[in-house]
């Protein structure tokens, strides 16, 4: 059998996992305790005020899902969606397209405001499906990270709310790495994952609801349809009763525990920045190497850089080759952009002058 040494190191600029921080990797490896020993529950108390600062929130139900940013989209989903609700999805990636499939799964009435690949979602098309259908819940992409385009998110809420709606907003790549405003957003549920701008290994995803939310779920007709999904048994865990429900990632939440720390001390604003540092000195590199991005200017996203492939080159050889010869991956484009993009991230300790050198100075020797 291989071994984990045997796995080279790679500088991961992909649109995900992220470099992970050696303080992250150390508290993976510190010793396991229960989940239910005092000191744990401790360090859980603290992980939800490190996510709800984040979120810029001051939402109770706060807390960190075991499973990936997927295991968040349907934990939102099947606790705030009935059979034969009516759901609104925008449409302009691939996850928007899942968003909407795990709402058909769940039983809803979906309709969708679609846009083309590397376009933003019309604010104006939104606010009149909105009015049209009035909605029970309305879900949106904010960072769409198979296109490196950014939603609007500003004003929705009211629009949403009127008709006594519920706002679902996925942010799964923008969280600590572009501003997220979660109460004055009016969102009423949004989620994350870990092995984004957080920089943490995957495995758990942030899930925050309003109290807005938490009291839909609590009028739900039927039960939650995933057991070990439902919010009402884990708010029992992470709240007060510390009722058992399953046995926690331990050691996965020391590792979130430390990113958080770790953002936290850099601060929200200069983390955006440098995120934004980053984008713009890419920018500038891969135009010089004449190419475009295949994202809507005045919508790209920092920490997601959608990029042309090279013309009449194969796009999936020249990846390998910069993985095998410079130990550096980015991504590939996804359904309308398979084969005609390359996805470049810079997620949280990725963000870097260093990382943007090196990927662009590889490329430059490669094309060049």
């Amino acid at each position: 059998m291989p071994r984990v040494s045997d796995i080279p190191s790679r500088l991961c600029l992909g649109p995900g996992p992220s470099p992970v921080p050696p303080r992250v990797l150390a508290a993976l490896a510190h010793p396991t305790v229960g989940h239910l020993d005092p000191a744990f529950l401790a360090l859980m108390d603290e992980i939800r005020d490190g996510l709800r600062r984040v979120f810029a929130t001051t939402n109770p139900m706060t807390l960190a899902m075991s499973g990936t940013g997927s295991a968040g989209m349907e934990t939102v989903i099947v606790n705030l969606v009935e059979p034969g609700d009516r759901v609104l999805v925008g449409v302009n990636g691939v996850f928007g397209g899942r968003l909407a499939e795990v709402a058909r799964r769940a039983g809803a009435a979906v309709t969708t405001v679609d846009a083309p690949w590397g376009r933003a979602l019309d604010r104006d098309q939104l606010a009149d499906a909105i009015a049209r259908h009035a909605p029970h819940v309305v879900a949106v992409v904010h960072a769409e990270t198979s296109t490196g385009v950014g939603n609007p998110v500003d004003g929705l809420a009211e629009l949403i709310h009127a008709h006594d709606g519920l706002f679902i907003l996925d942010c799964v790549t923008s969280l600590a790495g572009m501003a997220v405003e979660i109460d004055a957003w009016g969102v009423d549920a949004a989620y994350s994952g870990t092995q984004k701008c957080l920089s943490c290994p995957p495995g758990l995803s942030p899930v925050t609801l309003s109290p807005r939310a938490v009291a839909r779920l609590d009028r739900r007709r039927l039960k939650v349809p995933s057991w070990y999904l439902d919010l009402t048994l884990l708010r029992s865990y992470w709240g007060q009763e510390r009722a058992y429900h399953h046995t926690a990632p331990i050691n996965m939440l020391y590792a979130l525990h430390e990113a958080l720390a770790i953002v936290l001390e850099e601060g929200l604003a200069a983390r955006f920045a440098r995120h934004r540092a980053a984008h713009e000195r890419l920018a500038a590199a891969v135009a010089d190497l004449g190419l475009p991005f295949v994202s809507q200017d005045g919508h790209r996203l920092p920490m997601l850089n959608a990029i042309a492939a090279p013309a009449g080159a194969d796009e999936a050889a020249l990846r390998r080759r910069l993985l095998d010869e410079h130990g550096i991956e980015i991504g590939g484009g996804l359904g309308d952009f398979k084969g005609k993009a390359w996805r470049i991230g810079l997620m949280g300790h990725g963000a870097t002058s260093a990382a943007v050198d090196a990927v662009t100075g590889a490329l430059r020797v490669l094309l060049c």
